[in-house]
């Protein structure tokens, strides 16, 4: 392998291999001397990759952590994991990581040649995720897409269902996408209407970026901040939360312990605001493997209450089925 580059670039995808490659063994993949692979670990430190090295007849090469993230070189197959994965992440707001994920996938996306894009769109279109009780997942592609806007900057068209089911055509400059954890939200100025606007990402489809460029105008508050009052102006309430749990506050799971009503013992009583369906929030309390009473609200009680038979009855057809 004589081109200089295309070797480097095969030498940093062989090191990133969890593993310490001996020189002779990288030689040989790469045909080249071993005189020329310690010219080119050289080339790669001087890059800023954190190569080490070790003697002796065990010794050889390897990749370590540094002070910043080195790009990665993926196969195939990586990619496609990645890119699914990431798409999963997105798509259903995983808490934590959902702003994070569509940051990546817009990266990852738009590098992907076209065979490996058809790839992930497959095996995304044959698997389904568990949503909240709201069910409001959304496309990735309109996640990336409006990424990509809001990055560029550049103005975007999509059409948009109202909460009335009214059907419209906007023109936008996007200024920032904001998850809740269960939503997705474009902060975005309507240049139709001369205003600020929210928009749910699940009701968007068909969005486009123009090629337009524009100079971000300045929001007059907080993303965050925005998006929040949107919601409490069009009647989107919280709830006060109380259960009870057979256990004490340090067996339960990270989100309920901050919550847990200091110096109590067992049971364990958690109080908190919430927004979540509370179909959805009896699931997740459910899935805490921990007894526990709601307390309030009654909603979330007859919920809890439905869940519970749901399950005792899908048992009770299991055991039929066996008997």
């Amino acid at each position: 392998m004589t081109d200089t580059p295309a070797r480097l670039l095969s030498l940093l995808s062989l090191l990133q291999t969890p593993r310490e490659w001996p020189g002779s063994e990288l030689a040989e993949r790469l045909r080249v001397s071993a005189r020329t692979i310690r010219r080119d670990i050289e080339r790669l430190r001087e890059l800023g990759y954190p190569v080490e090295a070790t003697l002796g007849a065990e010794g050889g090469y390897r990749l370590v952590a540094g002070a910043a993230m080195p790009p990665l070189l993926l196969d195939d197959e990586e990619a496609v994991a990645i890119a699914v994965g990431l798409r999963a992440g997105a798509g259903h707001a995983i808490e934590g990581v959902e702003e994070a994920s569509v940051r990546a996938l817009a990266k990852l996306e738009q590098v992907l040649p076209s065979r490996l894009r058809h790839r992930v769109g497959t095996l995304q279109s044959a698997t389904i995720a568990l949503t909240r009780g709201d069910g409001a997942s959304v496309d990735p592609r309109t996640l990336t897409t409006m990424a990509s806007a809001v990055a560029g900057p550049e103005r975007l068209r999509f059409a948009y269902r109202a909460r009335d089911g009214a059907g419209t055509r906007r023109l936008v400059e996007p200024y920032r996408l904001v998850s809740t954890g269960s939503r997705w939200y474009l902060v975005a100025y309507d240049l139709e209407r001369e205003d600020w606007r929210t928009f749910r990402v699940d009701r968007v489809t068909e969005p486009f970026a123009t090629g337009a460029r524009f100079a971000p105008r300045e929001l007059p508050m907080d993303p965050e901040e925005f998006v929040r009052r949107g919601l409490g102006a069009h009647g989107s309430r919280t709830y006060a939360v109380e259960v009870a749990f057979e256990a004490g506050a340090a067996e339960l799971p990270e989100w309920l312990r901050a919550a847990a009503v200091p110096g109590g013992g067992t049971p364990a009583v958690v109080r908190f605001e919430s927004r979540d369906a509370p179909e959805w929030l009896a699931a997740r309390l459910a899935l805490t493997g921990l007894p526990f009473t709601v307390r309030a609200p009654g909603s979330l009680a007859e919920a809890a209450r439905t869940l519970g038979a749901r399950l005792t009855g899908a048992g009770s057809l299991r055991e039929a089925a066996d008997g």
